[in-house]
């Protein structure tokens, strides 16, 4: 088993996800000195403060997933929070109505007792009415408690479910009108992850957190004003006694929030080598190359640097959280002596003592509660804060304020004016001045060595990608003045790493024009188009057969043959340009040769631009644009780039020598 550095690596350097240093991104050292209380104070402001501007983004958020729900979690959480109160006030009740009957039977007195007073109101009956009635409101109160909570319970669950597919649906919805260059970007999958991660938990979090705090509030205030009734002072250390455990929580919550995102990272490559190992894509070279076991290593390797890492942050949390959760049972344990005091003095009854010492033992949860919701919703705020900025991440290629209209009817002329492209952080341009025109209804064949550019221009015909200079003209308007929906919606195409759904044969076709799922005339019409239907129609249940083996049983095709559905899926479209990138790399001969027949037919009165490396359909293009390390190098008709003897002529007879015996004389190198 190789072993894997150890050696600390910033986040921020280049990084394999197979290889390489396991120590991604550490965090540095915490501080030597704490910082002084003030500033503490100071911060602890400010985490409340972050958190109360958020709350009416996250309060939002819950009534656009139910209002009926929101307004149900609000009443049960503030019904729930005056029930310690009411069961201090009852519990006094119940102990001075007893200890009034023991008295008076002792006595041999007139049996009188007395319920209340509640509320400045007093019933008087018999001593044993007044028991009776203790207890049957404090019943009442149970009942209460007991009926409102688990209504809370099951308010609080809906909402959470429906929070959470709200806000996985935006996350969905956001990322599906972002650009390609955002997923090309490798931090962009931390914020996406980042971002799925806490969209199942953190905006409910909040909300909970946030309905605790004003569950916290209603039962601090009454509590606090019992205590205050029996000592200003005792209700002060009550108040102050969880204060420093607050303090050090929410420095704990920040650097717990920096611990996550700096081994979001290092958490993704373990995703991508669970993947790797777990899926079928990857299943075949992984076992005949024996990966398994390396793949599982460099996990362990990566797993056991996260679990060091949230085992300090988790340790040193609860270590503080309990010396400091300390001083509370000290006030507590002094309140308690105070108000047996007072009960031995006389100046408090058996009933005082007992609502007392509840209301005092309950407000020390209150307080330690409140505070820990302000930290929650803190804490919930730091990591929300990755929801919002993908949320709030801006599509590069946006609708025009005003879009030109798309000619009507479209010709499909494009023309390319001195177009170069540079990828976002590349320090070459994959394009660099590039002219060329594809007239309407011709088809034009891009050929080149591998990172020529071909691709990138692909993506710029689908405007994928907007030229870093210069312009790329549909029937002389320029694409950035179009309406990008409207643009890509008259234009088909197959990429080469073209996607094999995990759905039927119907379905993985008719999704080159969602609005026609249901239509299976036009689906087998388009299979018919593709190549593919002779092969769906030999399937076990012909178009509705599964394709893939994640769900149900579903058929595996071969390369050639997902290839074939992936081009029926182009011609599903109507569209009056087609693009396509190595159409034919997994098809065979035959397949590829029927394919381009069809396509000549299919191709009349559209404009169409394809990518290979097979010489033997390029040559049947109208027109052949050769690039040659991001420029244009060549351009003309097969015949004449031949004749010409250039690259083009090289690249074609070498792959014609493969099958015949052709002269290859090499050409001289060219310059760079």
């Amino acid at each position: 088993m190789p072993s894997f550095q150890l050696k600390a690596t910033p986040a921020t350097d280049p990084m394999s996800g197979i290889s390489g240093s396991v120590d991604i991104g550490e965090t540095p050292p915490p501080r030597a000195q704490p910082p002084p209380t003030g500033s503490k104070l100071r911060r602890a402001g400010r985490s409340l403060a972050a958190a109360a501007v958020a709350m009416p983004r996250v309060l939002r958020l819950a009534w656009r997933a139910s209002p009926r729900l929101t307004v149900g979690l609000a009443l049960s959480t503030v019904l729930v929070a005056i029930v310690p109160a009411a069961t201090a006030v009852t519990a006094r009740l119940l102990i001075n109505s007893v200890s009034n009957a023991i008295a008076v039977h002792a006595a041999h007195g007139r049996d009188a007792g007395v319920i209340g007073p509640i509320a400045g109101l007093e019933l008087r009956t018999t001593a044993t009415g007044a028991i009776i009635g203790a207890v049957a409101i404090q019943f009442l109160i149970l009942l209460m408690n007991a009926s409102v909570s688990a209504a809370r319970n099951v308010t609080s669950q809906l909402l959470q479910q429906r929070v959470a597919q709200e806000v996985q649906l935006q996350v969905m919805d956001h990322a599906s009108r972002l650009d390609l260059e955002f997923f090309e970007d490798a931090g962009s999958y931390d914020l996406i992850r980042q971002a799925q991660d806490d969209a199942a938990m953190r905006p409910v979090n909040m909300i909970e957190s946030f309905y605790g705090l004003l569950q916290g509030l209603v039962t601090f205030g009454s509590l606090v004003a019992l205590l205050v009734a029996l000592n200003p002072w005792v209700a002060l250390a009550a108040l102050a006694a969880p204060v420093p455990a607050f303090l050090a929580d929410t420095r704990f919550g920040k650097m717990g929030f920096l611990v996550t995102m700096w081994s979001s990272p290092l958490r993704r490559r373990m995703q991508y080598l669970s993947r790797l190992v777990t899926t079928d894509t990857f299943a075949k070279e992984v076992k005949l190359f024996g990966l398994g076991g390396y793949f599982s290593g460099r996990f362990r390797a990566l797993a056991d640097v996260f679990y060091r890492r949230l085992r300090r942050q988790i340790t040193s949390r609860s270590t503080a959280a309990t010396l400091l959760g300390m001083l509370t049972i000290v006030v507590t344990s002094l309140t308690y002596c105070y108000v047996a005091l007072e009960a031995v003095s006389g100046r408090l009854s058996i009933g005082d003592l007992v609502m007392y010492t509840t209301a005092t033992a309950t407000l020390q949860v209150a307080a330690q509660t409140l505070f820990a919701e302000v930290n929650g919703m803190y804490e919930n705020h730091l990591y929300l804060n990755n929801l919002y900025r993908m949320l709030g991440t801006r599509p590069a290629i946006e609708r025009p304020e005003r879009p030109a209209p798309l000619p009507d009817p479209l010709l499909g002329h494009i023309v390319f004016e001195h177009v170069s492209f540079r990828y976002p952080g590349a320090e070459t341009p994959a394009l660099r001045d590039v002219s060329f025109e594809v007239l309407p209804g011709q088809t034009i064949a891009v050929v080149g060595r591998n990172g020529a550019g071909k691709s990138t221009l692909v993506k710029l015909v689908c405007r994928l990608y907007d030229p870093t200079e210069g312009r790329i003209l549909l029937d002389g308007v320029d694409l950035r003045d179009l309406d990008p929906d409207e643009l890509r919606a008259r234009i088909s195409a197959t990429f080469q790493d073209y996607v094999m759904y995990q759905a039927t044969a119907a379905e993985n076709i008719a999704l080159g024009d969602v609005a026609s799922i249901e239509d299976r005339r036009r689906t087998e019409e388009a299979a018919v188009k593709g190549g593919a239907h002779e092969l769906v129609s030999g399937l076990p249940r012909g178009y509705e057969t599964p394709l893939g083996k994640w769900f149900d049983k579903g058929s595996e095709l071969s390369g050639g043959e997902w290839q074939k559905i992936a081009l029926s899926r182009a011609f599903m479209r109507d569209a009056r340009i087609l693009v396509f990138d190595e159409p034919t790399s997994a098809l065979d001969p035959v397949s590829e040769r029927e394919l381009f027949d069809r396509l000549r037919e299919l191709a009349r009165q559209r404009s169409t631009v394809y990518v290979s490396h097979r010489f033997s359909t390029v040559r049947q293009a109208d027109r052949i644009v050769l690039l040659a390390g991001g420029e244009l190098g060549e351009e003309g008709t097969h015949n004449e780039l031949l004749a010409r003897g250039g690259e083009y002529a090289e690249m074609f007879l070498t792959q014609a020598s493969a099958y015949v015996d052709v002269p290859v004389a090499p050409l001289p190198a060219r310059p760079g």
